[in-house]
């Protein structure tokens, strides 16, 4: 699993949701790989966490031998802004963002899988208040080409949805309008949405109704095969 903070493109919540995260996948035996990636808010272009993100994702399935991982099980998960940048690898990750640099780039980067956790999703009105979309609003053809619903095809992999419906950040239409696109070009989507819970709730605090989604996750990865049966050894999911 690759796992991508969010932070809208200027922090990463490393401590918060990125590391906690890869943390609970490593107890249940999943090789999970944090991304650190380039942010548009220190400087850089709007367009570097797509190709950090893309290239992260060529490493991991170009040296899968090295890295002792199964190349059809690569899943990404990502949270608010990083729920963007997955869902764009999830659609968009076939489209080159940068030019081949060697081998590993002519490596598929569209993940098997993606989990988004109170993502940001689309660019377009009224939900385009976000952060987020201040930086993507620097590339061109930003609302179309950057709403990760408006890039669904019957190719996207399958996606976890994980939303509260009082989140102040990233309202929970992102996760309903990605829903709708993924039901209406029949790809698989779960989705589950929370009375309460706001943003940024990384694995959530025991007791929470959000606490309840690396579960619903785990029992979805593994009723399609990502991930093996669980182990009498393993921590409940």
């Amino acid at each position: 699993m690759l796992v991508i903070g969010g932070g809208g493109y200027f922090r990463i919540q490393i401590g918060s949701a990125a590391m906690p995260t890869a943390q609970w996948l490593a107890q249940r035996g999943v090789t999970a790989f944090v991304l650190y990636y380039r942010l548009p808010g220190d400087g850089w272009s709007s367009e570097v966490p797509f190709q950090d993100g893309q290239r992260a994702m060529r490493l991991l399935r170009g040296n899968w031998k090295a890295l002792g991982i199964d190349p059809k099980r690569i899943g990404v998960i990502g949270f608010s802004a990083g729920g963007h940048l997955a869902g764009t690898l999830a659609t968009r990750g076939a489209q080159d963002f940068y030019p081949a640099i060697d081998a590993v780039d002519t490596v598929s980067a569209v993940p098997d899988f993606a989990g988004l956790i109170y993502p940001v999703v689309s660019m377009r009105a009224p939900i385009d208040t976000t952060r987020t979309a201040r930086y993507v609003s620097k590339l061109p053809d930003w609302r179309d080409a950057y709403s990760v619903e408006a890039q669904v095809t019957g190719a996207t992999p399958p996606i976890f949805l994980a939303h509260a419906y009082d989140d102040p950040t990233a309202d929970v239409a992102h996760s309903l309008r990605l829903a709708a696109a993924m039901h209406a070009a029949k790809r698989p989507v779960e989705m589950h949405l929370f009375q309460r819970g706001g943003h940024s709730w990384g694995l959530g605090k025991p007791g929470e109704p959000v606490a309840a989604w690396p579960r619903l996750f785990s029992s979805w990865a593994r009723a399609n095969g990502w991930l093996p049966a669980r182990k009498a050894a393993e921590p409940a999911d």
